[in-house]
């Protein structure tokens, strides 16, 4: 069982800058949308961001140390949860900044891959250790987030029911879908999946899974895969699924998907706003950091 809880906010958060197709956002949600990293939008109670809800889950799960990648320009993350570059405390949480740094020559962070990279270089006690990965813009369940920190595997995913996402279906087919063996664990990703091909990645359940970047990783294996991470050809990017694929093929079957139907809310899109502003309100009418 580990302690370690990695949170991905380093992106650039271009769909979400998008212009919006919905009319119903008030001026202030336009501009935090346009202005601010995806999970420092004020979408809770008194309009506390939705990183707020993600790290009490993760306290409830029993995470005591906390590494946020930001971008270099992250300094609001600061202000919301401490000014020190390392060893915060808030709500008993230890809350550590790592930065994303964009290479010369680009103009976007080089992707998810490249951010923990990144951070375990300035946090190397991590490349000792294992520990889980996350993206900010998500809100994970406590019971996931705790399924990753118990597993016994040495790498592992939440293997999300794809039929128990609660977003449009044109949405959900854009998702990238797991092929698992008969153990669930990870054999391969397919992105932009097709209908002709759907059958064959369907798990011993019947069932198409899903991944929401949500992942325990063995840091000292991981850490050379992630320096020779390609860059995807289409998306310019390193990218974490790649990582651990690649990671599988010289260690076999290490990477666990562990099986969770239930709906993660995304935040992704200015669309987006309303409905995980719904969600808070529903599931969480009190952010109680006591409970």
């Amino acid at each position: 069982m580990h302690n370690n809880l990695i949170i991905l906010a380093g992106g650039a958060s271009s769909r979400m800058k998008k212009e919006a197709s919905v009319k119903n956002l008030t001026e202030e949600e336009i501009l935090q949308a346009n202005e601010r990293s995806k999970g420092l939008i004020g979408v809770g109670a008194n309009g506390r961001p939705l990183l707020d809800y993600l790290l009490l889950n993760a306290k409830k799960a029993g995470y005591k140390k906390i590494y946020i990648i930001i971008g270099e320009q992250g300094d609001l993350f600061k202000e919301f949860y401490g000014s020190d570059d390392k060893n915060n405390d808030f709500h008993d949480l230890n809350i550590s900044f790592a930065v994303q740094y964009i290479p010369e020559g680009r103009i976007k962070p080089f992707g998810t891959a490249d951010a923990l990279l990144q951070a375990v270089e300035q946090f190397p006690e991590l490349n000792t250790q294992y520990y889980s990965v996350c993206n900010s813009d998500n809100l994970y369940s406590t019971e996931a987030l705790l399924a990753l920190r118990e597993t016994d595997a040495p790498n592992a995913f939440i293997s999300y029911d794809r039929d128990a996402m609660e977003f449009p279906l044109e949405r959900i087919s854009r998702f990238a879908i797991v092929k698992l063996d008969a153990n669930n664990c990870l054999v391969d990703i397919l992105e932009k999946p097709t209908a002709d091909v759907l059958d064959s990645y369907k798990d011993s359940e019947g069932k198409l899974r899903v991944s929401m970047n949500a992942f325990k990783f063995n840091g000292a294996v991981l850490y050379s895969y992630l320096k020779d991470c390609p860059v995807h050809p289409e998306r310019d990017e390193k990218e974490l699924p790649t990582v651990l694929l690649n990671s599988l093929k010289e260690n076999g079957n290490t990477a666990l998907g562990i099986p969770f139907s239930e709906h993660v809310p995304d935040l992704t899109a200015k669309e987006d706003i309303n409905e995980v502003k719904e969600y808070l309100k529903k599931h969480y009418p009190v952010l109680d950091w006591n409970a």
